[in-house]
């Protein structure tokens, strides 16, 4: 089989270099989970930092350039992954479609703002082009399992869902929120079915570095627009703590269910499921299940595979596509009016 071309815009950490960081799983760049697919070739990078074109012609033995706009035209990929910062993003997407290019990856949060990323949104709706979303987790095996734990139904309904998000001690919590807080949203979307819904916030201002700001919100089936009022039946309430001034990241949900409760995170997979109490007669308890998850998650791996898919098979549909990306850009939004940070 002929393989797919594959192209980068954008040669910076999420890009390429974080294959160097010697803790992360392999692959963790878009270069990386590229050159790691043996149905892909990897045919060139663009940059406009002539140390980056540099460093990543030496590690990947491929041709780079200035520009897109020249990568494109001599080197025809059939996917074009973009990691460039998200203002640059609307103006990518609209180059591959207009060159022809089959597919593109993007990176997260699909846009800096509302409107550029409804635009992208529809380039894929409208046929011109599939766009992937890179909100990795839904690529990640350790998510997979978690949804499909929620979806089968021995923990029962779902009654509740919890966030924490820490990401240092010198960020900006609206940096924070826009730049990581786009994976906690969709995370909380895909592995509930549902789409979140912004309801009041509380605690820090998101344009300090201290404190803590807590967002409350509400999951609804699609088609139900939660109002202001008590919650409507059928919808999940939602507490997200956005935190600064930490020494340590943390990225973890906590499902809470009639009958047990699942938590997953960096590092972080555990089921609990109800059973007789040990501690008093008549109660039940919660009890550890035992059940983790070991090993890699494949997130970029599996994230190329698809996009792989996506140019072989006609009609195909990203596990996370445009529109997946512009729904996070819509909770974030709702919960700030500001354009997404630089």
């Amino acid at each position: 089989m002929k393989k797919v071309r594959a192209a980068v815009v954008g040669l910076g950490r999420i890009g390429s270099l974080l294959e160097e960081d010697p803790l992360r799983e392999k692959p963790c760049t878009h270069a990386g989970a590229i050159a790691a697919n043996p149905d892909c070739v990897l045919v060139a990078g663009a940059d406009t930092d002539g140390e980056r074109r540099r460093r990543f012609g030496k590690r990947w033995d491929c041709p780079v350039y200035a520009d897109a706009e020249t990568m494109l035209e001599e080197t025809s990929p059939d996917i074009l992954h973009i990691a460039t910062n998200p203002d640059s993003h609307r103006r990518y997407c609209v180059l591959a479609a207009d060159r022809g290019v089959p597919v593109a990856v993007c990176e997260k949060p699909l846009a800096d703002n509302f409107a550029a990323a409804r635009a992208i949104a529809a380039l894929h709706t409208g046929g011109r082009i599939k766009i992937i979303t890179n909100h990795e987790r839904r690529y990640a095996g350790d998510y997979g399992r978690a949804r499909a734990i929620l979806e089968e139904g021995r923990l029962g309904r779902l009654l509740g869902a919890a966030g924490r998000l820490y990401m240092g001690k010198r960020r900006r919590l609206l940096d924070v929120f826009w730049h990581d807080g786009t994976h906690l949203a969709d995370a909380l979307m895909y592995l509930s079915g549902f789409r979140l819904w912004h309801r009041r916030s509380w605690g820090a201002p998101l344009t300090g570095k201290t404190g803590t700001a807590y967002l409350a919100g509400i999951l609804a089936p699609a088609g139900l627009t939660p109002g202001k009022g008590p919650p409507l039946p059928g919808t999940v309430p939602v507490l997200i703590e956005l935190g600064a001034e930490r020494d340590h990241l943390v990225f973890e949900l906590d499902f809470s269910c009639e009958a047990g409760r699942l938590r997953i995170g960096n590092g972080l997979f555990e089921v609990w499921e109800s059973g007789p109490s040990p501690y008093a007669a008549s109660f039940r308890s919660l009890a550890g299940t035992g059940e983790t998850w070991q090993g890699p998650t494949g997130y970029f791996a599996n994230m190329v595979k698809d996009a792989v898919g996506c140019v072989l098979e006609k009609g195909r549909e990203p596990r996370s596509s445009a529109p997946d990306g512009l729904e996070a850009i819509r909770y974030l939004k709702s919960v700030s009016p500001w354009v997404c940070p630089p």
